[in-house]
């Protein structure tokens, strides 16, 4: 409790709890900054604000950052329990933080995303969902499209290790086409839903570093979106989840919002540090609460000091250990703007190769594998993971793909104007304000895209508005339509 601080009857360095209501009819709204220089304190993350949607909030005051400090994980926090749910970490308060691998309730595999800048501790948060996948039965397809570096030590503790987009591609041709299979097998069976270890495995697929395959320009963009939507809407039944994880700071860069909004709204979406233009998107969207807002997540634990020029003594170190990795809000969990962070996964330092920290969080014995009932609709592919042979298949891929680039770029009639929309909607999905036709034809001849004129912008327009894509806000204004 800062010493600044005094609330009658509570004895410094106590923790302090606040319950407070706003009259009938309104709805709470706080700026916590001004919250904590009301209270004065400097550091923001001793002050934490839950509210329950409507009247009423919880205002929590520690004497320091409570989550500060995390423990490894326990071998217990990583079995699933009876509502298919692991323990990732701790909130604020030291309740548990649970993330859901499987739902025996609806019989449903999930869909995930998690989201966090560069050093926001995405890729120790991937390497502990993957330790508790294999410790729970579940057969796990990991694609990490940094070239295998964000997880080395997953390589040979999943069933099935992708390093680059080729492979990701055939990685999920194979997993909609086991879940093709899976439907047939099923309804020939009766079963409307899937029934975890009965007796296939659930099986995960994820792809670490999917802005790489799915943003703009990404060569497999058109192939991998579909396929991933395909998984999104086909795999939860049949017992095939799909995840993404990525660094993206707008959901465009993930293969366009329309396509994966309702993935995001359904699934459970991890919130590390982020950008300022995806908390803008997650809000819009209604992934949190009208009136709800998230504390943002600093780069460092330790306070801000003003310091004099004319101060005398020592200046204080300069040295930052008070990191904020693994620090999150799970907004699909029970408390969406309640700050979590998760378990310490790994080594404090960098290790010079395979951290045997992370290596014990796998446990021993082999990952679990396809059911024979698939391996033919997983075709040459999954035969060829781990091999030698991968390459070739993977060659094949990247010729196949420069063959329909090279034939889209002879054929621009018909196409050409659905690839224009395509443009169009980019750029107005970037943009947080409206634009008039000359603003969005600017943004699309710098886009690096055939050149377009003003009168096929103005048509596309006109189209977009049409089919519900984009809205026209005023005279000459336009919108993606939210």
């Amino acid at each position: 409790m800062n010493t600044a601080l005094t609330v009658p009857g509570i004895p410094d360095g106590q923790i302090v709890e606040l319950k407070v209501q706003v009259p009938p009819g309104q709805v709470v709204r706080y700026d916590l900054a001004a919250l904590a220089s009301a209270f004065e304190i400097t550091d923001p993350g001793r002050l934490a604000v839950e509210t329950d949607g409507s009247r009423t909030a919880l205002v929590t005051i520690y004497p320091t950052n409570p989550l500060m400090v995390m423990p490894a994980p326990s071998p217990e926090d990583m079995v699933m329990d009876e509502y298919g749910r692991i323990i990732n970490g701790r909130y604020h308060n030291g309740r548990p933080s649970r993330r859901r691998l499987f739902d025996p309730i609806s019989g449903s595999a999930q869909r995930a995303m998690v989201f966090g800048t560069t050093g926001a501790g995405k890729s120790r948060v991937v390497q502990y969902t993957l330790a508790c996948e294999k410790r729970n039965g579940i057969c796990t397809w990991h694609g990490d499209l940094k070239g295998g570096q964000s997880a080395p030590e997953a390589e040979g503790q999943v069933d099935w290790f992708a390093t680059s987009q080729e492979e990701v591609i055939l990685m999920l041709r194979a997993a909609v086409a086991v879940a093709q299979v899976r439907q047939r097998r099923y309804r020939a069976l009766g079963r409307n839903a899937f029934l975890i270890n009965d007796p296939d495995p659930l099986i995960s697929v994820r792809i670490d570093e999917a802005n790489r395959l799915l943003e703009k320009g990404a060569p497999y963009r058109d192939e991998g979106t579909y396929l991933v939507k395909e998984l999104g809407r086909t795999g939860r039944s049949v017992g095939i989840g799909i995840e993404l994880d990525a660094q993206a700071s707008h959901l465009e860069e993930l293969g366009g919002s329309d396509t994966l909004r309702a993935m995001l709204k359904e699934g459970d979406i991890t919130l590390l540090r982020w950008s300022s233009s995806m908390m803008r998107q997650l809000v819009t969207d209604g992934l949190l609460p009208a009136g709800e807002q998230l504390a943002p997540i600093p780069k460092t634990l330790r306070p801000k000091v003003l310091r004099s020029q004319f101060a005398t003594g020592p200046a204080p170190a300069d040295v930052d250990l008070c990191d904020t990795q693994g620090m999150a809000y799970m907004l699909s969990g029970p408390s969406p703007t309640s700050l979590m962070r998760h378990f310490r996964i790994g080594s404090i330092r960098p290790m010079p190769g395979l951290d045997p920290e992370i290596l014990a969080l796998y446990g021993p014995g082999d990952p679990r594998r396809l059911e024979d009932g698939s391996l033919e609709a997983a075709a040459e592919a999954y035969e060829a993971r781990g091999t030698a042979a991968m390459d070739a298949l993977c060659e094949a891929v990247q010729e196949d793909q420069k063959k329909q680039a090279a034939k889209a770029q002879a054929t621009k009639g018909g196409r050409g104007a659905a690839l224009l929309a395509d443009r169009i909607r980019t750029a107005l999905a970037e943009s947080d304000d409206p634009m008039t036709p000359d603003e969005v034809l600017v943004l699309v001849n710098a886009d690096g895209g055939p050149e377009a004129k003003l009168g096929s912008v103005r048509n596309a327009l006109g189209v977009l508005v049409d089919q519900g894509d984009v809205v026209r806000v005023g005279r000459g204004l336009y919108e993606i339509a939210r």
